[in-house]
């Protein structure tokens, strides 16, 4: 047995489960606000572009993908980023390939990047934090380096210093960042691609909340589009991950791409050949029909845009809470433990949210910077919503 998997934490979903082991939920509605799972519709034409496809399902698909996959990929990258469309043929031959969402390429990454017999074996990444990075660089047999975020997301990449640089190897950015809905500005991507090359890191950006975005506040900058403004065109020292989950409401199609530094790619693709992990032909058939369109992403932003608006207004007389650039959680400040409030709020308003201190770990004798926050995924219908924050004011009233 692999003896770097006694290293595993538990995954926050299973602490949430022992800590609410037990707890009899109130007799009345459910809303969860806990797991960041899209409810609103998928786009129909994708779901039947995925049941045209099915045929397809008799043959072996390629590790590379189809040639309109990744030209669909290619083409959005180019239209979202504002690259040169007339690159779209090269980036989808030479930088783009689909995963089956990112959470497995995000894994899937630190395996063929990292080496664990050089000196610098560290991996930089974000606390608080998806945990599959964490998971990724001990499997890897690396270690983790924690940074804290906050919504001073430029201000998190700028703290870095020269001594934790020197010892990574790799670092995880996730823009807009998860839970804190914060953006990294193109400057701040930049200062961090001159860092890369100064230090020699690769940057890995997970970008799959970059299109639900408040639309007051404007579409994020992404890692690739920094690299090419900035005239590193080949996107040196550059992976970004982009997924379907979130953007098109499609969390169960398992499908985003990962694209950037062609050198890397090109090992990506051997050593994903190995791992077995192509893409069925039906659901690329889906991906491209989605990838294509932006209407339906239109509407589900305005959707988040309406429960932010909604959701803030009940509980900001009890609650210090802004509405984050991007993303659809909140990461709002309790006046009590954590842990604590999730267990109330089940008990006495049948509400589910997650305790921010699962989300984050306490590193180099800092505190745990998710104790005392809670993560509110905006995921559930309006009315819910609206019904799940007048609850949270309730339990805060009475125990706060």
């Amino acid at each position: 047995m692999n003896a770097d998997l006694d290293l595993l934490q538990p995954y926050p979903f299973e602490k949430l489960r022992q800590l609410l082991e037990g707890v009899e939920p109130a007799d009345i509605h459910a809303v969860s606000l806990s797991v960041g799972e899209p409810k609103h519709a998928a786009p129909q034409f994708a779901l039947d572009a995925l049941v045209a496809g099915l045929a397809k399902l008799e043959n072996y698909p390629s590790t590379r993908g189809s040639d309109a996959l990744r030209e669909s990929m290619a083409q959005w990258l180019c239209r979202r980023f504002h690259i040169d469309a007339s690159r779209s043929s090269t980036i989808a031959e030479q930088h783009v390939i689909p995963v089956n969402g990112t959470r497995e390429g995000l894994f899937a990454i630190a395996q063929c990047l990292l080496d664990n017999k050089q000196n610098a074996r560290s991996v930089l990444m974000p606390n608080p934090f998806y945990q599959i990075y964490e998971g990724a660089t001990l499997l890897a047999g690396c270690q983790p380096d924690f940074y804290t975020i906050d919504e001073n997301a430029d201000d998190n990449l700028d703290g870095l210093s020269d001594a934790q640089l020197d010892q990574c190897q790799m670092i995880y950015v996730c823009t807009p960042g998860n839970p804190t809905g914060a953006v990294n500005s193109k400057q701040a991507l930049q200062r961090l691609i001159e860092k890369a090359h100064q230090h020699n890191f690769v940057i890995v950006s997970d970008e799959c909340y970059s299109e639900i975005y408040r639309e007051e506040h404007g579409a994020p900058c992404g890692l690739l589009e920094a690299a090419n403004d900035m005239g590193n065109s080949t996107f040196e020292r550059c992976i970004v991950f982009h997924s379907l989950s979130k953007r098109s409401n499609l969390p169960g199609l398992r499908s985003g791409f990962v694209a950037g530094d062609a050198n890397i790619i090109k090992r990506f693709v051997e050593y994903r050949t190995y791992q077995g992990c192509a893409m069925s032909g039906a659901v690329q058939d889906a991906s491209i029909a989605a990838w294509s369109d932006e209407t339906h992403v239109e509407a589900n932003r305005c959707a988040y845009d309406a429960k932010y608006k909604g959701v803030i207004n009940v509980l900001s007389p009890e609650l210090n809470v802004a509405t984050p650039p991007a993303g659809f959680y909140l990461w709002p400040q309790l006046p009590l433990d954590d842990q604590f409030f999730t267990r109330q709020l089940l008990a006495e308003h049948n509400v589910r949210t997650v305790p921010g201190s699962f989300l984050a770990r306490e590193t180099h004798g800092t505190a745990n910077p998710g104790a005392h926050r809670l993560r509110l995924a905006l995921v559930a219908p309006i009315a819910d919503c609206l019904d799940a924050a007048t609850r949270i004011v309730e339990c805060l009233k009475k125990h706060s």
